[in-house]
């Protein structure tokens, strides 16, 4: 199977056992924790390392972080083994953080409009989602939806993510429009906030890959 047509999955926003253990059965390729504290998704340090250590399979840890200090994030690898950071910061702090701990890096890059979308990318990945609302408390897609037509034609020459607003009845449609190689999603596959369905982390895999093949 080429690279292409697996569609990468990520699960952002874990806090307990049960939808920890879907991801991981049901095969997403990241699972993120948001070390964010006015999230409703906030996980401590310790949460996170003692849900890292269950069986993980292929799936890597993310941890989201927001205009961290250096303190900030090694107080978060004290304790939880990461794989990427996904950082909300300016695309030099990004690089200098990459640097400062010498693991992968995604920016997060809110857009509003075609022409925000990034011509180059300073880290690992860029995580396009929606620019949030002017009164919104914390960054992220905040459960709005892309306006996915600006995507389409759209060919990075750089590894890149779509998040904000995805679920299970419109992630097939997002990546069939966008080509995306891969997507994330919190709420979306949520019964309440911060508390995952596994049913749902299920159908949102499954829907993801299937149109990625298609």
């Amino acid at each position: 199977m080429s690279g292409h047509c697996h569609t990468g999955v990520k699960i952002c926003g874990l806090t307990e056992e049960a939808g920890f253990d879907a991801c991981v059965e049901n095969g997403a390729d990241w699972i993120g924790f948001v070390f964010f504290e006015r999230s409703p998704r906030f996980v401590t340090p310790q949460n996170a390392a003692r849900l890292a250590q269950r069986e993980r399979g292929q799936a890597r840890t993310v941890g989201l972080f927001v205009h961290p200090t250096d303190e900030d994030i090694a107080r978060v690898l004290e304790h939880t083994p990461l794989d990427v950071m996904q950082i909300y910061a300016s695309d030099e702090r990004a690089r200098q953080v990459a640097d400062v701990f010498g693991l992968p890096v995604w920016l997060s890059f809110p857009v509003a409009e075609k022409e925000d979308l990034p011509q180059s990318c300073p880290v690992q990945r860029m995580l396009i989602e929606p620019r949030p609302p002017k009164n919104a408390t914390r960054p992220g897609g905040n459960a709005q939806k892309l306006d996915w037509s600006m995507l389409e034609g759209w060919k990075p020459a750089f590894p890149w993510m779509l998040a904000g607003g995805l679920n299970v009845d419109n992630v097939a449609e997002a990546v069939r429009r966008t080509g995306v190689p891969a997507v994330d999603v919190s709420s979306g596959v949520e019964s309440a906030p911060g508390i995952k369905d596994p049913a749902l982390i299920a159908s949102f895999v499954r829907n993801a890959r299937t149109a990625g093949r298609a």
